[in-house]
């Protein structure tokens, strides 16, 4: 006897569970570096164009495919494709969120070992050469990258194997607030640092000098990872919501809450690094190299408070970090419970072990097995390579493809309206369905081009 299947409970819990995967270390350490770098406000404009016009249709493209057919990746293309070559779209979508949660779980586990060490006081504790270092004796040791990455993973499976609604959406209905909170909280005391100042106006001040086609490349491209699109995630997640659900709201609220959290953290991290006098760095040396100093300089004159903020950081980046990799993990567990009629538990178990290992290889890239190199890049930078700039658009190009051109227009409108039901959704979705038949295949080859060259 088949057992039913979940769904989320309503939508408030279908937005929590999508913004959570939304939201993660991309918003936090990527968003404010890319909106300073090219243009500040005018990046931000951009962005914002790019995610209403661009990224949103392709998000509503996947809430459709997962809508439609009710099923995991794999088993969505079966259904509105079967006996296709469109089963690779299906294999794809599968494929890809385990290469990144593998090295995504690596990421998590540093956030897990700085959390520890913020507990501990370390960063305003130790002397600033000490404080310098860590990241660097973090990442090229043996033993505490790989446990902290396990450790990390499992925390993931263990709110998976839970299931939909007792474990991915009590998950997410208490994550998403306190991220909020915890990130205001950050905000608040870091424009409150003498010279903050600069870092706001950092943010906010258009730099149209700046503005170049690469902006408009890198604005969309930020706007299409942060809103996990090309990952299976919104196949998968969008499969559990209800035939009664909006899906054009629900997308809607995901990629407000997604910009908005973006925008918070910016406000959270740039005060702070200016007032300590350091350059804003790209990539997580934001996170685990300069923030750390910063709490460092910080501590000498606000000790206690300067404790307090740099725990309350760390569990934000922790918590940003588990409500992506839970997603992540998601995709591949509903393949393996649907197609191969595994148990959760036992399915999560194998994703574990799969996972893991590839992730092991990838802690270790930055110490042991510096040496070991695919294609001239570590591990770690190649799974992260690989899969950011092919993987992702190519899965997210062939999404929109699919809605735009093998699929009826009528199915996509019933869909979109949830049968006629949604009158405004109906007044809207000409303009919709012109963007995802259209433009967003486009916008998707351009994000894929402009990586190869760069």
């Amino acid at each position: 006897m088949a057992t039913e299947r979940e769904t989320f409970g309503g939508r408030l819990a279908v937005i929590m569970a999508m913004a959570g995967s939304a939201i993660g270390l991309g918003n936090i350490w990527r968003f404010p570096y890319m909106a300073g770098e090219y243009g500040g406000a005018a990046f931000i404009f951009i962005y914002i164009l790019a995610s209403i016009f661009l990224s949103l249709p392709i998000f509503v493209a996947e809430s459709i495919i997962g809508r439609r057919s009710g099923a995991n990746c794999r088993g969505a293309m079966r259904k509105l494709a079967p006996g296709s070559r469109w089963k690779w779209l299906g294999y794809l979508s599968v494929f890809t969120p385990m290469v990144i949660v593998s090295y995504y779980s690596v990421v998590g586990g540093w956030s897990l070992d700085y959390l520890v060490q913020a507990l501990g006081g370390a960063f305003v504790r130790n002397d600033a050469e000490t404080v310098s270092n860590t990241f660097s004796n973090l990442i090229t040791s043996t033993w505490t990258p790989v446990i902290c990455h396990l450790g990390f993973l499992a925390i993931t499976v263990l709110i998976v194997a839970a299931g939909v609604k007792s474990g991915i959406e009590k998950f997410s209905k208490f994550c998403l607030p306190v991220l909020f909170v915890l990130v205001v909280a950050i905000m608040i005391f870091s424009i409150s640092l003498p010279g903050a100042k600069e870092g706001i106006s950092y943010l906010l001040k258009p730099d149209f000098s700046k503005v170049t086609a690469k902006t408009f490349a890198f604005a969309l491209g930020q706007s299409f990872y942060s809103l996990s699109l090309g990952m299976g995630i919104i196949i998968t997640y969008s499969s559990y919501v209800s035939k009664k659900e909006n899906l054009f709201v629900s997308a809607a609220g995901t990629a407000f809450f997604d910009l908005l959290f973006a925008v918070l953290a910016g406000f959270a991290i740039m005060p702070a690094v200016f007032a300590a006098g350091i350059e804003p760095s790209s990539g997580a040396g934001l996170i685990f190299q300069t923030l750390p100093f910063v709490f460092n300089k910080m501590g000498m004159a606000m000790p206690w408070l300067t404790s307090i903020a740099a725990i309350l950081f760390f569990l934000t980046i922790l918590f940003s970090a588990l409500t992506s990799s839970v997603s992540l993990v998601e995709v591949g567990v509903a393949y393996l419970i649907e197609e191969k009629h595994i148990k959760r538990g036992w399915a999560c178990l194998w994703i574990f072990l799969i996972t893991g290992a590839l992730g092991i290889l990838a802690s270790l890239s930055f110490g042991p097995l510096s040496n070991l190199h695919i294609f001239g890049k570590g591990v770690f930078d190649f799974l992260d390579t690989f899969s950011s700039n092919f993987l992702l658009t190519i899965g997210g190009f062939l999404c929109v493809v699919f809605v735009g051109w093998k699929m009826s227009k009528s199915d996509v409108q019933d869909e979109f309206t949830n049968g006629m039901t949604k009158k405004r959704n109906n007044k809207i979705f000409d303009v919709v369905y012109f963007l995802m038949k259209y433009l967003a295949p486009i916008a998707v080859a351009i994000i894929f081009v402009t990586n190869l060259i760069l």
